[in-house]
């Protein structure tokens, strides 16, 4: 069964982020994100889009809607280079509640890239930060870049947006930490049990609303004679919470 042009053109609407905030939906691509999703109850999946071959070995393990497409017809609506044998319509969930305990929670501060997002997405769940906020300026996680590059990570996590100042009322015991180069080294500090790690964009940094928030300020040294700038913001963030979450 083939799909309609006003399908196709929905579904390529969803490419841009007022086509999905229009429609509460996004897409997902690819047979592991696609099966994890199918296999949790959080998002809900409304229809499914995948090759013969797809479909002969996992059509029957979903109540989903699924629709077998040719390779051209999933080249149409894919965002990917190079489509992958499935692609989803996924509705984004509504209003979430307070963000629930967690030891180590991720604040991202203007974090414009959406390939960066979905990588910080993935530290977090790495190193058991349950709680990620996306701050004023981050990029929309159910762009189809920080979908992707987030390898499944959106859905094991608690996700929001919202301002620091929110989450540190919610959570008055953790200590909340700044990334910043003028900081005291992350090798010399002891961690508290329960804290919030804020990192910036790699231009401007953590902003002033922010900063006003941090109540220690932590970097990564250099080695001795190096003039590198700075760190890739997900490279800086992993290396950042693996110290202090030792």
């Amino acid at each position: 069964m083939s799909i309609s042009s006003g399908t196709v053109k929905f579904i390529r609407s969803l490419r841009t982020k007022k086509g999905r905030q229009n429609s509460h939906k996004f897409t997902a691509e690819g047979g592991r994100i696609v099966r994890e999703l199918l296999s949790q109850e959080r998002y809900r999946v409304e229809h499914v889009y995948a090759l013969e071959n797809w479909v002969t070995e996992y059509g029957n393990s979903t109540t989903s809607p699924i629709t077998t497409v040719s390779a051209g017809e999933l080249g149409r609506i894919s965002q990917l280079t190079t489509p992958n044998r499935v692609l989803a319509v996924v509705d984004q969930p509504g209003e979430v509640a307070p963000p629930a305990p967690s030891d180590w929670c991720l604040y991202l501060d203007g974090i414009q890239s959406p390939s960066n997002l979905g990588a910080l997405l993935r530290i977090a769940d790495w190193f058991g930060c349950n709680t990620v906020v996306g701050g004023p300026g981050t990029a929309d996680l159910y762009n189809a870049k920080s979908i992707q590059a987030s390898m499944g990570s959106f859905l094991r996590l608690d996700y929001r947006r919202g301002e620091l100042a929110e989450l540190v009322t919610a959570l008055p015991d953790h200590t909340v930490y700044g990334a910043d180069l003028k900081g005291d080294s992350i090798h010399d500090i002891t961690p508290a049990e329960r804290g919030i790690l804020v990192v910036g964009s790699e231009g401007p940094g953590i902003s002033n609303l922010a900063r006003t928030q941090v109540q220690s300020w932590v970097t990564i040294p250099r080695a001795r004679g190096r003039r590198t700038e700075s760190l890739n913001v997900a490279v800086a963030t992993g290396i950042l919470v693996s110290a202090l979450t030792k």
